[in-house]
């Protein structure tokens, strides 16, 4: 009996071989990805549902209440504390603080104002971090919206 020697590689080891290379490559190009956007956007969504929360509550309860950030976090003003701490208002950022730029009424000082009327008038919030905009957005009458294109 003859030998044969083999000199190179099969088909199948060589589409085996280049399976393995494009799931690891489409591993660490999923991994690389630019997520500040997707940070961003994360924070904002957060921060419309908790601004619509306060501005539920300022409306019900007939209170002037007013949003603003302090040192890292945002915190409400005009609500009961111990409301605010049951539906959990004054938080921190979920990651690194974004840059706020709030855009409104100039008699807010840099600070949102969620009621005590139904109508408070066109806010605008801009948060940026890094390259990444957002704006969060409201005519005075709709919820907080995500405003992808035109954040400024």
């Amino acid at each position: 009996m003859t030998k044969r020697r083999s000199r190179g590689f099969t088909l199948i080891e060589l589409l085996v071989a280049i399976t393995i290379v494009a799931v690891a490559s489409a591993t660490v190009a999923v991994s690389l990805r630019n997520t500040g956007g997707a940070d961003l956007e994360r924070e904002a969504l957060h921060l419309a549902s908790v601004l619509e929360t306060a501005r539920a509550e300022a409306r019900a309860a007939s209170l002037d209440v007013r949003w603003q950030t302090d040192q890292g976090q945002f915190r409400f003003t005009g609500l009961p504390l111990d409301l605010v701490q049951r539906l959990k208002l004054n938080r921190t950022w979920l990651g690194e603080e974004p840059g706020v730029n709030v855009e409104g009424p100039r008699e807010n000082n840099g600070s949102v104002r969620l009621g005590p009327e139904p109508i408070i008038g066109a806010q605008r919030i801009v948060l940026t971090r890094g390259d990444a905009h957002i704006a969060l957005v409201t005519d005075g009458l709709r919820p907080f919206t995500l405003d992808r294109g035109n954040a400024q």
